[in-house]
């Protein structure tokens, strides 16, 4: 008895049709695709533009009231020197304004890196440490080395500035300077720059700028970043208890912001204001309007430049094993 022929399976249910490739879509940065990027900078700028212009116009009007006129006429943004207040920047200051921002900007971009470090590149170890007790990254290291020497030049500035009289140009004398520096802001906004001559004498804003950053932010910075250093006693409990190193933590970036922000606003300030003479006052320690200062501010920013690129594990670590142990 032959066997009935099987049926062949359909050619549909052999074998399923390959799926169409799919199209790559577009490549993102972040949330967003490059030319999404484009566009959302474009408005964000032309948006910028707009509220500023809005500010601007609304502040000529405010001044360009009666009541205001009066109080441009009573506080014209600047307060007057005690007696005895020197005239002029002296040279030791062009050096100790290089310094500083040499420091402080290598501080930054250490701050940032070890903020953000999740595999640390080396390690570094005290001699005297046993045990591998103290030991910290690279970066780490780095930072705090900056930072001691951010103190040692803060000590020698500040003696300096009340040995020599210059304090009195950077700290408030009188009540005055709060109206006056409200009238420097108002015509900053305005863009209708307050009449100044920082060989002479800052205007009231100016002064707390100054007087803030040296005073109020240096201090903060250094002892909130002891706190989170190898330098604070491990076995001071009862201090420790008192002072939380959360509560530095939460101080401590802040403060580092607020030097960039600084730093933007000043060196903006610096160029919109009269940028040979400004430059001059600040690295030349002249008052005059050639291009020395200038010369030495390009000179400066080489060199920081220089630095900044140098500061990388191959560097640092020939350096780092003078003072400790290197390793992985």
């Amino acid at each position: 008895m032959a066997s009935a022929p099987t049926a062949a399976p359909p050619a549909a249910a052999a074998a399923p049709a390959p799926d169409a490739p799919a199209q790559p879509g577009p490549m993102l940065r972040g949330p967003m695709t490059v030319r999404q990027w484009a566009g959302a900078s474009v408005v964000g700028i032309l948006a910028i533009i707009g509220a500023a212009t809005i500010v601007v116009q609304l502040t000529r009007w405010f001044l360009g009231l009666e009541f205001m006129q009066d109080f441009l006429a009573t506080y014209p943004g600047e307060t007057h020197l005690p007696d005895g207040a020197p005239v002029g920047l002296p040279a030791w200051l062009g050096w100790q304004h290089f310094f500083n921002v040499f420091l402080i900007v290598l501080i930054i971009r250490s701050g940032l890196q070890v903020r953000t470090e999740r595999r640390p590149p080396a390690s570094w170890t005290p001699r005297w440490a046993k045990g591998g007790q103290g030991r910290i990254s690279l970066t780490l290291w780095f930072h705090q080395s900056l930072d001691i020497l951010w103190l040692v030049n803060g000590l020698v500035f500040i003696v300096l500035l009340f040995a020599t009289g210059q304090w009195m140009r950077v700290v408030p004398t009188s009540w005055e300077v709060l109206p006056n520096a409200v009238s420097a802001g108002l015509q900053y906004l305005s863009l209708d720059w307050p009449l100044e001559n920082g060989w002479v004498n800052y205007n009231s804003l100016q002064v707390l700028a100054y007087f803030a950053t040296i005073f109020i932010a240096a201090p903060l910075a250094a002892i909130t970043g002891v706190r989170m250093s190898g330098l604070w006693p491990k076995r001071a409990a009862t201090l420790s208890r008192l002072y939380p190193v959360e509560w530095a933590r939460a101080v401590h970036f802040p403060v580092m912001l607020y030097f960039v922000a600084f730093i933007v606003v000043h060196v903006a300030l610096v160029f919109l204001t009269g940028a040979l003479r400004n430059l001059n006052h600040m690295y030349a320690a002249q008052d005059a309007d050639g291009w020395l200062g200038f010369w030495i501010f390009v000179a400066s920013i080489v060199v920081i430049a220089a630095a900044w690129f140098a500061a990388r594990p191959s560097v640092l670590a020939p350096i780092a094993g003078v003072f400790g142990k290197v390793g992985r």
